[in-house]
């Protein structure tokens, strides 16, 4: 279970595609995401998960299509999300300790992102393949 797995060795088995396919569960894409966005940035952050997400994807033996595999307007939410997040967050605690509060938070929470797009929108081809502004509110965790 991915929640045991030190957030080093996490983002270490993610990155070599060693990460087992029933282990890259919603935590495990969060925890990964959170480490990316407190190593490289936000901004440096989403271009190092699409290919990871991609790469790893590919090593299930899963396709990235227009319909299946990476979801670009999820991934860049979540990077926007978790930074706010993680820019909140008591920089006193460790990464692993602002990764369980954060998991404990909304962002937890599988539909978060449905409070801000129209399950329609967000799960179109043109929201996988690009970046979809929200349809129902605007981006933030109030």
């Amino acid at each position: 279970m991915t929640a045991t797995i030190d957030i080093d060795d996490l983002a270490r088995q993610f990155l070599a595609c060693t990460l087992p396919k029933a282990e890259w569960t919603h935590q495990a894409h969060l925890r990964v995401g959170a480490w990316h966005v407190d190593r490289f940035g936000a901004t440096d952050a989403l271009p190092r998960l699409r290919d990871g997400i991609r790469r790893l994807n590919e090593s299930h033996g899963n396709a990235n299509t227009p319909t299946a595999g990476y979801h670009e307007t999820i991934t860049a939410a979540y990077v926007t999300l978790i930074d706010a997040f993680l820019s909140a967050a008591d920089a006193t605690l460790t990464l692993e300790a602002r990764i369980g509060r954060m998991l404990a938070s909304p962002l937890g929470d599988r539909a978060l992102l449905l409070r801000f797009w129209s399950r329609e929108l967000l799960m179109s081809t043109q929201a996988r393949a690009a970046w979809i502004a929200p349809d129902l509110t605007s981006l933030e965790l109030r």
